[in-house]
């Protein structure tokens, strides 16, 4: 039986995606297009092997799409969990020159996307793994690509914020992430595609010094990539205008007494941050408490 109880999701988990409209006896997918598909016990064709998600191939429109979307380029490591015969990989690989691997825990998928790879002439540049997506490793990733289930995707969530570098792009089809909400998305026909890029770790406490002297303190709380917080300049309350949080970029803008708003662009760092743009100069700043 396809049932949250399958994925040891915790209480917090399972409210989510009751939100979401999930009953926990309905196998009923995200998109109306799929909602006929059954998973009542869905196996491998040549193994008794359960999958958590049946193989629907993507349309080459959709993979397009996706490579497009997920701006994939010959920098990229490129992982797709839940790889099928390899399609996204293999078009990665001969359009866009990435690297990639693919995870899928059925064994036959994994045969024919080692197939479709060498036949294309990209087998140095792809693997695959038989492996379990909810277990593998793929920590090295620039970019992830889905198309699971809502549910998968919320099993999975914790391990991709926790995992993979600030900055990583992660692209779905169909099925988004529950609360975290995307970046980007797009409708390609009557299919949405869901962007989220990972966001940096920057709750608690930080503070930087200008070339003049002045100190600057902002206290910040986090959810995903939506910031709120209260900032202070030599010790007194300043507004905070904005927050914005893509990636491993902060953009910050402060309204100063007396002067312009002061905006500042920052790369965030586990340690530090550094001032990649902005209308002052400033030193890097440093986390000094946690929230």
């Amino acid at each position: 039986m396809y049932n949250p109880s399958d994925f040891n999701l915790d209480d917090e988990m399972i409210d989510e995606l009751r939100d979401l409209g999930y009953e926990l006896n309905d196998y009923s997918l995200s998109d109306a297009d799929f909602s006929d598909l059954d998973f009542e016990g869905y196996a491998s064709e040549d193994s008794d092997i359960i999958l958590d998600v049946p193989y629907i191939p993507s349309d080459e429109k959709i993979v397009q799409a996706l490579l497009d979307f997920a701006e994939i380029n010959n920098q990229d490591t490129l992982y797709d969990l839940g790889c099928g015969d390899g399609r996204i990989l293999v078009a990665a690989a001969l359009e866009r020159n990435a690297r990639g691997v693919g995870i899928d825990m059925d064994p036959r998928r994994i045969i024919e996307a080692m197939e479709y790879a060498q036949h294309s002439g990209v087998e140095q540049q792809v693997h695959f793994l038989n492996e379990d997506l909810l277990e593998a490793d793929f920590s090295d990733a620039t970019v992830v690509t889905l198309y699971l289930l809502d549910i998968v995707n919320i099993k999975l969530r914790p391990r991709l914020l926790d995992e993979l570098r600030p900055g990583t792009r992660v692209v779905s089809h169909a099925f988004n992430m529950g609360d975290w909400k995307p970046d980007h998305q797009r409708q390609c026909g009557n299919v949405k595609l869901y962007k989220w890029l990972i966001p940096a770790k920057i709750a608690g406490t930080w503070q930087w010094q200008s070339e003049s002297g002045d100190q600057y303190k902002i206290t910040l709380k986090q959810k995903y990539q939506e910031v709120t917080g209260h900032a202070w300049l030599n010790e007194q309350v300043i507004a905070i205008n904005s927050l914005l949080l893509r990636g491993d970029l902060l953009e910050v803008v402060l309204q100063v007494p007396t002067a312009r708003p002061l905006r500042l662009l920052m790369r965030c760092q586990p340690k530090q941050w550094i001032l990649e743009e902005g209308s002052l100069v400033i030193s890097p700043a440093i986390k000094i408490a946690h929230t």
